[in-house]
């Protein structure tokens, strides 16, 4: 990533917070690293040094500020704008890939060796690989130490470490204090988690945050079993590396611009060590990496979509917490209601899906995995015969490997490997690329809902002009279906 000293200078300067998490102020003078916004005396240009990461300032010797808590920030909405492979590699990296499989299990998602892929990431972002799993690690372990109650040796294993010593010797290093230090000096937080797999987090969000807009679209397309909804919080089961588990969010609005917001987590987890796992995916629900600002500023001006970004400021692009899961809901959903396909869905969670216990009401099943239905008669599914068949066709290339949604792979591959399936066309592939793939730009210009909106609101619509945000525009046309547009915002 290339930074520009003398922006990123000026950002600091004026401690703008939607700079945080972009990129990561370095002072010489004092060995720490701080976010844009962080409070203390603005250090002079001369002592500073600029880095796209936390893992490259934490290579290059300094620690994080005890004060700005620099890598308690949402992070770069470069990545998913992009889609280079630096960016697809990141995502895997939080979702613990490197833990799990190791650099070698990244490089061969991503296509590269992992040498390759050990140049691109320190090209990119000062760190390899290696770095940037330490970096999250250490961040996720901050973060279970100040806000729960769990035992080091748990935290350690939660966080990713592979020994109680490597996460002592990290947290050293990475926050000049030991973890016992680290939790005095949080000690009157709340604290959950004593012996158990819950786990409380606070998810980093910038705003403005639409936090109801997208409880009513998660919500409006909750699948009985799986999900499940009440006023102001949305639950969900998680079929998870280790095991299953569930996350329940509390969404509310957080409206003031440039800002950085916490949304209240709860996970409940089978093995502890899916905790980064877990996170990874509830941010990826919550749209959590957005730049709502640069967004706004370019969707606001423009005639037909206007009045609607001025209506709900900070609206998202609901994510998913499975690729496979969003697919195969996709290809159901396909000509029908939301509603008439959360009713086939349920049928086919019931009798497909793997019972869990769950302490939420209404959370009671995984959803079907895609191995599991590839070996489903199709003429049995609650579906036309043709959908069906294409659900079959769909989970047996995602079974076997040959299409993969995990946000690693390469979105324009996807796409061209999803509608050379029987049955799938570029609506369903696009719609995929949205909420699995988190592309911010794509528009589905046949889709009903879209037409209807356009037809409300009038004028000529330039979709050109809402690039690279085009994803958003999409939402908040989607949106504003629900909305009395003779109001005034």
């Amino acid at each position: 990533m290339s930074l520009d000293p003398q922006v990123c200078y000026r950002a600091v300067q004026s401690r703008d917070r939607r700079f945080d998490g972009t990129f990561y102020t370095a002072v010489r003078t004092t060995g720490i690293y701080c976010r844009p916004s962080c409070p203390a005396r603005t250090p002079s240009f001369a002592n500073v040094t600029f880095h796209p990461s936390a893992a490259s300032a934490q290579a290059a010797g300094f620690r994080a500020c005890k004060r700005c808590l620099p890598d308690a920030t949402p992070g770069s909405p470069e990545w998913d704008v992009a889609g280079t492979a630096a960016g697809r590699a990141m995502r895997l990296i939080a979702d613990g890939v490197v833990d799990r499989e190791g650099v070698d299990g990244v490089a061969r998602r991503v296509g590269y060796t992992p040498r390759h892929l050990s140049r691109l990431l320190t090209a990119e972002l000062g760190a390899g690989p290696l770095a940037l799993a330490r970096a999250r690690r250490a961040q996720t372990a901050r973060v279970l130490i100040e806000t729960t109650a769990l035992g080091f040796a748990d935290v350690a294993f939660a966080a990713g470490f592979a020994s109680v010593r490597q996460f002592n010797d990290t947290v050293r290093e990475v926050y000049a204090v030991t973890p016992s230090e680290l939790r005095r000096r949080r000690g009157h937080a709340h604290r959950s988690g004593a012996g158990t797999g819950t786990v409380e987090m606070r998810l980093a969000v910038r705003t403005p945050f639409a936090g109801r807009a997208l409880h009513a679209f998660l919500a409006g397309h909750a699948v009985a079993g799986v999900e499940t909804a009440g006023d102001g919080w949305y639950a969900r089961t998680l079929d998870l590396p280790h095991g299953p588990g569930s996350v329940r969010l509390d969404l509310a609005d957080a409206l003031d611009r440039g800002q950085t917001a916490f949304m209240h987590a709860t996970f409940r987890l089978t093995d502890l060590r899916d905790t980064a796992a877990a996170l990874e995916r509830a941010r990826r629900l919550l749209d959590a990496d957005c730049d709502p600002v640069a967004v706004g500023e370019q969707l606001g001006g423009d005639p037909v979509l206007g009045r609607l970004v001025g209506r709900t400021p900070g609206l998202r692009v609901a994510g998913h917490v499975d690729g496979d899961e969003l697919a195969v809901r996709t290809v159901v959903g396909q000509q029908v209601s939301v509603a008439g396909a959360c009713t086939v869905l349920g049928r086919l969670v019931e009798a497909h899906g793997k019972p869990v216990e769950t302490d939420v009401d209404g959370l009671t099943h995984l959803f079907p995995r895609a191995e599991t239905l590839a070996a489903v008669d199709p003429e049995t599914l609650p579906m036309p015969r043709s959908r069906g068949r294409a659900i079959a066709g769909l989970a047996a290339a995602l079974a076997d490997g040959d299409i993969a949604l995990d946000r690693g792979a390469d979105r324009g591959d996807v796409r061209a490997r999803l509608v050379a399936l029987p049955g799938i066309g570029p609506w369903t592939a696009d719609y995929i690329a949205l909420r699995a793939l988190g592309d911010p730009d794509v528009f589905l210009p046949t889709d009903i809902g879209v037409r209807r909106a356009l037809a409300r609101l009038g004028g000529t619509p330039e979709p050109e002009a809402w690039r690279p945000w085009r994803s958003y525009a999409l939402m908040h046309l989607w949106h504003s279906l629900d909305l009395d547009l003779e109001e005034t915002p």
